[in-house]
């Protein structure tokens, strides 16, 4: 299986300016820049696309380790902070934090804290980043 994700970029790199685009077309030509990159400004950027994509596959890979473990998620919420530093070598994504509430009717707190972590361990994304992962998880 093959997913894609194009960008045009145009310009020089602090004046210029992007369009991301995915191949569902979830997003069509979207504007990134380097000012929604490294600033504040109009647009989306790598790493929010990246965050967007860990927590989403974060909070799928949490429900299937659950129900493994016979526990029945009413909902799993996650929020992913992607940290984007300025390394000697260049800008460096160094960590995520992976924010997770989750509501289970009847969990054990430390079966689940055991579950999520083999959640973050497992999820296609946290595999694929080297980035430090950190994950904060909490029954609501």
């Amino acid at each position: 299986m093959i997913r894609k994700g194009s960008a045009v970029w145009k310009g020089d790199l602090k004046s210029g300016t992007g369009l991301i685009t995915t191949e569902s077309g979830t997003l069509s030509n979207h504007q990134y820049s380097f000012g929604s990159r490294f600033e504040n400004g109009f647009g989306t950027n790598p790493e929010e696309l990246i965050a967007a994509a860990h927590a989403g596959c974060f909070s799928m890979a949490l429900s299937a380790e659950l129900g493994k473990a016979g526990m029945q998620p009413e909902s799993i919420q996650t929020i992913a902070s992607v940290q984007l530093d300025m390394l000697p070598e260049g800008p460096t994504v160094t960590e995520i934090h992976l924010d997770c509430q989750a509501k289970i009717p009847g969990a054990d707190k430390d079966a689940f804290l055991k579950v999520a972590e083999t959640a973050k361990a497992g999820c296609p994304i946290s595999r694929l980043l080297k980035a430090k992962i950190i994950l904060t998880a909490k029954l609501v």
